[in-house]
Formats: C-alpha cells, structure tokens, sequence
C-alpha cells in the first residue's frame, strides 16, 4: 500500500522550515488539516517544574502557559532558517489549575470539579527562531460544563477510555466531550490547542505564509 503524503500548501513558502515542538496529535493535525509542510518533534521540558514555580511566584496563568510554550519552543536544537512552532495549553478555574488527569479515576475527580461550572482554556503559542522568541500569543476559551449526572459521566470515561487522558480537561471537545458543556466560548483552534488564526497572521507577516 502506497504511503499517504501530505502535499504542502502552494500558499507557504518552502524557504522557511516549520518545526512543531510537540507531541500533540492534535495539533499536529491542525496543521495537517490546514495543509502545511512541517516536522514534529517531542520536546524535552520539565513542564510540572514550570507550573510548580510559576505559582510559587504567584504568576498568572497566561504568564506561565507563556512560558512554557516558550520552554519548549527553545528546547528543540534546530537551524536558523527553520521556524520553531512551541505552544501549550493551561485549564483554571475559580482559581485553580488543573493538568491533564494520569489515570481514569483522576479524570473522573476533575470533571466532577468542574460539573456545573465554567472554566477557562489558556492557550499560548510561541515562534522562534535561532533560540530566539520572534513572536508570541497567549488565548482564552470559556467552557460552562452542564450538570450532568454520575451515570453520564461514568458512561462517558467508558467510551472515551485513555483518549481523555491526553487533554487537560479530560475531554475532547471534537469528540465525545462535547456532550459534556452547555455553553462555549470561543475560538475552536484554541480549544483543540493552537491558536490557528494568530499564528497565522504572524507567518503571513513573516512571508512564510503568502500575505
């Protein structure tokens, strides 16, 4: 069977490499989707180290999403042509911040936290460029989750499984997760994990993406 190969956008200039510092299948595929050429590589940051001196030093929550996509945007060793893509996504509420649940148990805690209430998505993304930040945007979402029942819930970890696992909320709001809120407010990227549109923009100022 022939290999599926992703064909670039004629509107991007090959001149300028794109490299996502990521791990993320969705935002990998949001670039997939939107046809660009890019590579993607996993980057090596210790991001609960980040968090825990972030709030230590009583810094806001789009301070350190900031910084942590910033973390690993530099933390990836790539030339001075290539463009490196780092972002990262942040969930608070009512004052707390939440990460992304380890196992199923925990998944069920955190959405019973945040049943009946709304919470925010902060969705930073970073662009440098020889171990450089050339440029920088930091978004919010807004989710109201519904107040659903115990037997929904445990129906929906059922069906979602480990999926939930790898989001911050412990759902997927193109997925099954959507069943979970009654109101949202927002862009759909920065849900998903990347602020498409800004970034965007910034490659469109950059002549990577044809203006």
């Amino acid at each position: 069977m022939t290999a599926l190969v992703l064909k670039p956008t004629p509107l991007q200039d090959r001149g300028t490499p794109l490299l996502l510092a990521s791990g993320s299948a969705a935002r990998k595929r949001l670039l997939e989707n939107a046809g660009l050429a890019f590579e993607s590589v996993r980057p090596e940051v210790d991001e609960q180290a980040i968090r825990e001196r972030a709030q230590a030093q009583g810094r806001g929550v789009d301070d350190t999403a900031l910084e942590l996509a910033t973390a690993k945007a530099l933390a990836i060793n790539a030339d001075t042509r290539t463009l490196v893509i780092g972002s990262d996504q942040m969930l608070s509420c009512e004052g707390r911040w939440y990460d992304k649940p380890p196992t199923l148990e925990q998944a069920a805690c955190q959405l019973e936290a945040l049943r009946g209430r709304t919470h925010t998505l902060h969705t930073a993304v970073v662009l440098s460029r020889g171990g450089q930040v050339v440029w920088q945007h930091v978004e919010q979402a807004y989710l109201s989750m519904r107040a659903f029942s115990d037997s929904f819930l445990a129906q929906y970890l059922a069906l979602e499984g480990a999926a939930c696992l790898s989001c911050v909320g412990a759902y997927r709001l193109e997925g099954p997760g959507l069943h979970l809120f009654e109101q949202v407010r927002g862009d759909s990227f920065t849900i998903q994990g990347l602020p498409l549109l800004p970034l965007f923009a910034a490659l469109r100022d950059m002549k990577v993406l044809l203006p």
